[in-house]
């Protein structure tokens, strides 16, 4: 019956979809949250077929609450596509078997899975079947060249006597003392009953590479479990495949990304940081298996480097972000370029697979005229897409969106993504700045619309949107990257200042109608903005941001790494400074009307930082501001109708405050007994 009801009701929903895609309509926030996007790829041995996740949000209204399923498909090199495993499923990492003739997957699908557990299906017909259960989630795996072993990442078992004592009421947690550590485990496909063994190595694993040979593999190992170490504690260790014996360390200093090892197992090739203070691990090195002899490839490469593929023993494959765009390019061991493709038009590429042959990519990329898609990539003919996950996307008209480039107050050159209005007209137009996180992060010109930046929605009515990559953003090498160092909230958040201004100076933005809104470091931007720098922004939203810099390094789960690669200080080591470059520092100033959002379960801003700013504004000043938590979630929302909530007060925060009355804030509450109604009633 349930199976039934939810089938009547998915028809319901495509035929409500299709009749308002066919009304050529500009995209409504509902329409946003329910995008569906390709996730992730793997590219098949032979080269001839690729398995991609498709991520498809739950239906506001109708769907119990959660996050976007995640179905698995397969598509050959034409696009002809089918789903393998399909409908309300949530597929965690997969990989194609050494043979190709089976993909591995890990979930939770049968009744008596506590746990992400892994499975197999045949590629040319088969039932899934479950391979391991092991007692806690498996995070990642990976077959074994020859196919005979899988070898995956988890935490010991969990305490058979955790759920009564549990349900008796000891649910003590000991503050990351209680956190396990991420172990290495060999299972043997051959047995009769395989069984997982744990190799014995110090530390907690991940980004775990089997040699080509199978006798070996490499991994990183941090400290602890704690986050903190996993971001700046990492190094690489190869290991003996048979005997869990460690055979030599690859020394690093800073972040670690992907690593790969070369054909022929000599070499092993990494992507790092230059040094302890580098934000992002972007540079592509080279060592020896031994661990001898590391050297670095790419010390002044404009960008920051992403992924590496081996084409042959003396040439790596790279996937780069480069400014606003991103690139494939190819560069040989002794550190000279042979091919590299100016950034350009080309789609933004998020991720890319190799197959055995070293000539055929998938590719997951986005482009300014639709979320992220599957692509096929090869160097001779570069792009060509395989899914359409939104068919009806196309029919919708969509704001023009564009690159811009403008210098800030000192000089300095600087990029970001405009999407103008829909019907821009003569006018000015009313700005929302929306700002990235990090501040490792930043914009590409692709797509650029999101629940928590709801572009096209907002571009439809009337707003001009703006993306800027501040200084110390990413994609532009290291020295840029290290431009906020011992400077928060400095130059950084003037350079958000100084876009306004451009843009105003265009004629494109009415100066006494600008919003500002961003999460995490976006968040801080968004909290500063709002304070220290009220008299350039008539609204603000910011989402799980930072408010005090001298609770927010002892209160969140990455102190060393803010320390390492952000604010160079400890707060203890210049008290002012760090209280001068806190919003609630300025919160007495604020004329700014702010909307403060959050999850309840965030552990990288702790949500005290959203509830000093709300307090302290609202005890000493009478600017408009509100606190919103969200229950459940963390540092960022997951589930679907949380994203939409989201979107809603955010758009109706800046209608109120740059195209509406002003004054007293809008309702605290949202009308969704209206929709929920009107949904229900359509279902009849």
């Amino acid at each position: 019956m349930m199976q039934t009801r939810t089938l009547i009701l998915s028809i319901l929903v495509c035929v409500a979809t299709s009749i308002s895609l066919a009304q050529e309509e500009p995209l409504t926030l509902e329409d946003i949250v329910t995008l569906r996007q390709v996730a992730g790829a793997r590219i098949s041995p032979d080269g001839n077929r690729i398995a991609y996740i498709l991520e498809i949000p739950r239906t506001p209204y109708v769907d119990d609450d959660g996050g976007a399923y995640r179905e698995l498909h397969v598509t050959d090199l034409d696009g002809n596509s089918r789903g393998y495993i399909t409908g309300e499923v949530n597929i965690g990492a997969f990989d194609w078997s050494p043979d190709g003739e089976t993909i591995y997957y890990l979930a939770e699908r049968n009744d008596d899975d506590e746990y992400r557990a892994l499975y197999a299906i045949p590629v040319d017909g088969g039932e899934s079947q479950r391979l391991y259960s092991h007692g806690a989630n498996i995070e990642s795996f990976a077959p074994s060249p020859d196919g005979d072993r899988i070898v995956f990442l988890a935490t010991d078992a969990e305490p058979t006597d955790r759920e009564q004592l549990s349900n008796l009421g000891f649910r003590a947690v000991v503050y990351e003392e209680s956190s396990r550590s991420t172990r290495v485990w060999t299972l043997n496909l051959e047995a009769d009953e395989p069984e997982a063994v744990a190799a014995d190595l110090a530390g907690s694993a991940s980004e775990f590479r089997w040699a080509p040979d199978g006798e070996r593999y490499v991994v990183a190992l941090a400290p602890t479990p704690r986050i903190d170490d996993h971001y700046v504690r990492r190094r690489f260790h190869v290991v003996d495949a048979d005997s869990g014996d460690l055979l030599n360390r690859i020394d690093t200093t800073g972040k670690l990304g992907e690593i790969e090892w070369s054909p022929d197992g000599s070499q092993i090739a990494f992507i790092g940081g230059v040094d302890a203070s580098d934000p992002l691990e972007g540079r592509i090195y080279v060592a020896a298996a031994n661990g001898e002899g590391t050297r670095l490839l790419t010390p002044d490469y404009p960008g920051h480097i992403r992924d590496i593929a081996w084409r042959d023993n003396e040439t790596l494959w790279y996937r780069a972000a480069r400014g606003l765009w991103t690139e494939i390019g190819a560069i040989a061991v002794d550190g000279t370029s042979v091919t590299s493709t100016p950034p350009s038009g080309d789609p933004i590429v998020r991720s890319f697979d190799m197959a055995g042959d070293a000539a055929t990519f998938s590719v997951i990329a986005d482009t300014p005229n639709h979320p992220r898609e599957l692509y096929v990539w090869t160097e001779a003919g570069g792009y060509r897409r395989l899914t359409d996950s939104n068919p009806g996307l196309s029919s919708r008209p969509l704001a023009p969106q564009e690159p811009v480039t403008y210098r800030a107050r000192d000089g300095l050159e600087l990029e970001g993504v405009l999407v103008r209005p829909l019907d821009s007209g003569g006018e000015r137009h009313p700005l929302i700045l929306v700002i990235h996180g990090g501040p490792e992060s930043h914009y590409s010109n692709g797509w650029m619309t999101s629940y928590a930046a709801p572009a096209q929605a907002l571009a439809a009515d009337g707003y001009a949107v703006f993306y800027p990559n501040y200084r110390a953003s990413t994609g532009r090498g290291v020295a840029f990257s290290k431009l906020d160092h011992l400077d928060p909230a400095g130059k950084e958040f003037d350079d958000i200042v100084d876009a306004k201004a451009y843009l105003v100076e265009t004629g494109l933005v009415d100066p006494d109608r600008v919003g500002i809104t961003g999460g995490s470091y976006g968040g801080y931007a968004s909290m500063w903005s709002a304070t220290a720098l009220t008299e350039h922004y008539a609204a603000a939203v910011a989402f799980v941001g930072i408010s005090n810099l001298t609770s927010k390094v002892v209160s969140g789960d990455i102190p060393n790494e803010l320390y390492e690669v952000h604010l160079r200080f400890w707060p203890w080591e210049d008290w002012q400074l760090a209280l001068e470059r806190s919003p609630v520092y300025h919160a007495g100033n604020a004329r700014t009307p702010l909307l403060i959002l959050g999850g309840d379960r965030d552990t990288r801003v702790n949500p005290s930082q959203s509830l000093e700013l709300y307090q302290t504004i609202r005890l000493r000043t009478d600017t408009p501001v509100r606190l919103v938590t969200y229950p459940g979630e963390a540092h960022g929302n997951r589930a679907t109708a949380a994203r939409l909530d989201y979107s809603m007060r955010l758009k109706r925060w800046m209608d109120h405050y740059l195209k509406g009355p002003g004054g007293d804030p809008p309702p605290f509450d949202l009308d969704h007994a209206t929709r929920l109604e009107q949904v229900s009633s359509d279902d009849e």
